[in-house]
């Protein structure tokens, strides 16, 4: 059974976090830690238009040498962040947060944000996925599909 990036949000929620590209970098390190997140999304207004994530925090600010609360969101985040539909699979997904090293993912459609999607999510539903399978075939080895 293929598992749609729109169950996953279902199950989870539409809650996401985010921030405007005027805010400073400690903002939204402070919205980060307060809601225990790895990223906030940047929003103009409803318009999505960036994704601060630690990695940015860690490689655009520590490294640097430059103050949080001097540095704006918008000067360092991710613009035109990739995004995905409710229809994408939990298999797709996988594979691009694969390929391209992301850990978070917006869910947009007709330019509104729906969610976001974490690796976490990702791996949660395939190891549902998985056990869901066992069981199944645990069952069909027994002879006992009748009792599902």
């Amino acid at each position: 059974m293929t598992i749609s990036v729109k169950q996953i949000l279902d199950q989870k929620g539409h809650a996401f976090y985010a921030v405007r590209p005027t805010d400073s970098v400690f903002d939204a390190l402070s919205v980060m830690a307060q809601f225990d997140i790895g990223c906030v999304l940047v929003t103009d207004g409803d318009r999505l238009v960036g994704i601060f994530t630690e990695r940015d925090y860690a490689r655009k600010v520590v490294l640097k040498g430059l103050m949080s609360r001097n540095v704006k969101v918008g000067d360092l985040m991710t613009s035109a962040p990739f995004t995905v539909t409710r229809g994408h699979t939990v298999d797709e997904v996988m594979e691009t947060m694969t390929e391209k090293r992301f850990r978070h993912i917006p869910v947009v459609e007709n330019n509104k944000v729906l969610g976001i999607v974490t690796i976490g999510d990702m791996v949660k539903s395939i190891v549902s996925q998985q056990e869901r399978t066992i069981k199944h075939l645990e069952h069909y080895i027994a002879g006992d599909l009748a009792a599902e």
